[in-house]
């Protein structure tokens, strides 16, 4: 018989040892309590039964929604009365038209949608940028090159036709009783600005969102927008101060028992606090971010921690976002204030070494000596210099495919993999581009 999920994240948490994956997309539903269901999927979907129906948290995204449904359908039938977007992101709210088809086909209302006053407008800034958001989707979870956006999926937008948005608003806080039972919403700002995390006293229970992943915080996405790291810990604290009993994420395991919760939330909370300090003391003492980014460490066993894990975002990029909220975007080097373009400086830096083909070479013995690092700046001036080679493109593709495999969070690893595509690619290689997890059809 498969271990309960409760049960599962008690065994991660109490031993610190992890032998399966936290974060799973089964689209199998589990009961946390009486009245109370999750399904997990990309994002997980927590209900509620009330005595005037379901009452829904996120409806993951759009190549989920439909067999998330399936799913609560078997556990219940009862209609949905409202349904909670904990954010904007894609996989949160994209799954809303199985919802949508679900009330319509059974002849119901639609649910009441209801979240924060920020979220309608990401919702519009996606749509304005959906290109934008389609392409570093692509590269972060498929480690796909641009050109592999082509044909009818190019053309649909990133924000599903028919998604529902919020019809309900507040801006700090809100309380609403549906069916009996309280639910009491929070504003945070957080890994978004338009973040809501519910307490609801009933079942002692809080659904968090994205405020906590298993893994280490999503602050520092290098692709996205601006992140808060200190109004995330603070929200984290603000969680902790109540008497929660069952601790429910969008992303990983749910987290059952007061003191087990409250030491996972406040270890995070701790660890994001402790980075903004080292990096705004680093500032004030005049460092550059790149002094800042090779001196500023997290203790790497808290990164050893089943819900610390840097396996999604990670501190590197935390400590970039931070500068930015702080300071800006400049680094603190002169010469990248008004830089040259890259042609530029990589053709006259291959002039230099004698030739793109010898920053080519050298760049592959440095990624064979584990100097990934510099090989990498290396071999894109190689490749930079001379588009055309085929030769430079296959170096390219080999250290930045030797690079994925030396990272350990999905973005970087998404990223460098994308890069190599764009060189097999150009080199004339076969490859297989990944589809990504968001943009999969129900």
């Amino acid at each position: 018989m498969a271990e309960h999920v409760l049960d599962l994240s008690s065994r991660f948490i109490d031993t610190g040892r992890v032998d399966g994956p936290p974060n799973r997309v089964t689209h199998e539903l589990s009961e946390l309590a009486d009245g109370v269901a999750l399904v997990e999927a990309f994002s997980h979907v927590l209900v509620v039964d009330t005595d005037e129906g379901l009452v829904a948290f996120d409806s993951s995204g759009p190549g989920s929604g439909g067999r998330v449904l399936e799913s609560l359908r078997r556990w219940s039938d009862a209609p949905f009365h409202s349904l909670v977007y904990t954010h904007g992101h894609i996989d949160h709210v994209g799954g809303s038209r199985a919802f949508a088809h679900d009330a319509k086909s059974s002849g119901r209302p639609l649910p009441n949608v209801i979240g924060h006053e920020n979220l309608i407008p990401r919702l519009q800034r996606y749509r304005a940028t959906t290109g934008y958001n389609k392409v570093i989707n692509a590269r972060q979870f498929g480690g796909s090159p641009v050109s592999t956006l082509s044909g009818t999926s190019s053309q649909q937008p990133f924000i599903p036709e028919g998604t529902l948005e919020p019809v309900i608003e507040y801006s700090d806080a809100m309380t609403t009783e549906i069916g009996g039972v309280e639910f009491q919403l929070h504003h945070a700002l957080g890994e978004t600005d338009d973040h809501t995390w519910t307490w609801i006293p009933h079942h002692q229970m809080i659904s968090a969102g994205d405020q906590f992943i298993w893994n280490f915080p999503n602050c520092g996405n290098p692709q996205k927008v601006q992140r808060y790291p200190m109004e995330w810990a603070a929200s984290l604290r603000e969680m902790a101060a109540t008497d929660v009993e069952l601790f429910v994420p969008a992303h990983g395991l749910p987290i059952a028992g007061h003191n087990r919760i409250i030491s996972c939330l406040n270890q995070v909370a701790s660890t994001l606090e402790q980075l903004v300090d080292d990096v705004v003391s680093a500032m004030n003492s005049g460092a550059t971010l790149n002094d800042i980014v090779l001196g500023v460490t997290v203790d790497p066993e808290v990164l050893e921690l089943p819900y610390l894990r840097p396996l999604y975002d990670e501190p590197e990029f935390v400590i970039r976002n931070i500068w930015r909220l702080y300071g800006g975007w400049w680094d603190g080097k002169p010469s990248r204030l008004k830089p040259a373009s890259d042609v530029a400086l990589a053709v006259e830096l291959a002039e230099l070494a004698g030739g793109a083909e010898t920053l080519s070479e050298r760049a592959r013995v440095l990624a064979e000596s584990g100097e990934l690092r510099v090989a990498c700046h290396l071999i894109d001036m190689a490749a930079d210099a001379a588009p055309d080679s085929t030769a430079i493109h296959e170096i390219r593709a080999w250290i930045y495919l030797t690079r994925r495999a030396a990272e350990s969070s999905l973005m970087s690893k998404g990223i460098f993999e994308s890069a190599a595509n764009e060189s097999r690619e150009a080199a004339g290689q076969e490859f297989e581009p990944r589809r990504s997890i968001l943009s999969l059809e129900e």
